[in-house]
Parts: C-alpha cells; sequence; structure tokens
C-alpha cells in the first residue's frame, strides 16, 4: 500500500514579548539552521523569513509528523542553539504558542514569495496588522481556540476590541458560504 501526503503549512511564531531580538547577523545564521532543524526531523523547508521579532516558514510535513510537534522542535532546538551561538543571548525565548497555516499546492509559490519578502511587509504593517491580515485569509473554524491563545500576549484589550469580532464575523462567513455550498450541490440532511 502507497501513501501520498501533502501537507504545507506556514508557521509563524515570535520572540518573547515581541523583543526585536533577531538581528541581522542572527537572522543570516538562523534561517539556514531552521532548514537543517526541519531536514534532520524529515520535514522540507520550503522558505524561511522574518523580520527582527518574529519567524515565518513554510514546511512539508512527513505523514508522521503532527504540527504541534514539527514546531516544537524548531522552536525548542533553535533557541539552544541561539543561546550556544550566541552568549550574549543566553536569556533569550520564543514567545508561547504560534500561528500554523495550511497552504493549499496552488497557494505554495505565493507563501513561498511572501516569505522571503518578509522584511518589505514591515515598512506597511506592524507584525500585528500583518497577522491579522493573514488570519482574515486563512482563519478556520477549528482553530480559533488556537488564535486566541496566540493573541492573548497581546492584552485583553486587543482581543475584545479585535480579534473576537473578527471571528465572530468570519464564522458568520463561512456558515453563509458552507449553506450556499450544500444548496448548491442540493445537500440536505
Amino acid at each position: 500500500m502507497h501513501s501520498f501526503v501533502s501537507v504545507h503549512i506556514h508557521c509563524v511564531w515570535t520572540t518573547k514579548n515581541r523583543e526585536p531580538s533577531l538581528h541581522t547577523k542572527l537572522r543570516d545564521q538562523l534561517w539556514p539552521y531552521l532548514g537543517g532543524i526541519a531536514r534532520e526531523n524529515k520535514m522540507r523547508a520550503l522558505a524561511i523569513g522574518g523580520a527582527a521579532d518574529h519567524v515565518h516558514m513554510l514546511v512539508s510535513l512527513p505523514a508522521t509528523l503532527s504540527v504541534v510537534k514539527a514546531v516544537q522542535l524548531l522552536k525548542g532546538n533553535s533557541s539552544k542553539w541561539i543561546h550556544e551561538i550566541f552568549s550574549e543571548m543566553r536569556s533569550f525565548e520564543w514567545q508561547e504558542g504560534y500561528g500554523a497555516f495550511g497552504v493549499s499546492v496552488s497557494a505554495t509559490d505565493a507563501t513561498v514569495e511572501y516569505i522571503r519578502n518578509q522584511l518589505e511587509p514591515h515598512r506597511k504593517w506592524t507584525f500585528r496588522e500583518e497577522f491579522q491580515k493573514c488570519f482574515a485569509n486563512t482563519a478556520s473554524i477549528l482553530t480559533i481556540p488556537c488564535w486566541i491563545e496566540f493573541f492573548r500576549p497581546l492584552g485583553t484589550q486587543l482581543l475584545k476590541q479585535t480579534i473576537v469580532p473578527a471571528l465572530k464575523r468570519w464564522a458568520i462567513v463561512a456558515q453563509k458560504k458552507l449553506a450556499a455550498v450544500l444548496a448548491e450541490a442540493n445537500y440536505t440532511s
């Protein structure tokens, strides 16, 4: 029996308290190191990028590796490496949590381009604005609890004023789209 699995995940995680501690010299060495972590764990790093306070990584996961385990390996091993290589950063930490978005095969090239040119959006948007745009385009009803936990460090006010209303609007739109698809397919329960 043969199996084919195509699981592309766009992972995003930040430095503790969004500290801009990923300076250019560190990033220039961190991106290849993250690629090595991926390779050693049977993932394929399709793109790696980010800015001073966060990382974007598009990975292809093997069938045997969960998203949670993949991100744990990437964050844990890279944090250990940063402590060992950059002695002035012994207190460095990644923020708890992460964002993980499934990427279709048809959207892979655009996602790779976006990640490779990661510094460009930050000339226009803050990390918070960028992440909200990403969320608005890729949210899944199953990820709502993850989104709330991911945004929790940004503060209760942001959650109440921006994230929760966006989740509610998205859920209403998703419900309407699902109803339309089901009606078009003449599906009745």
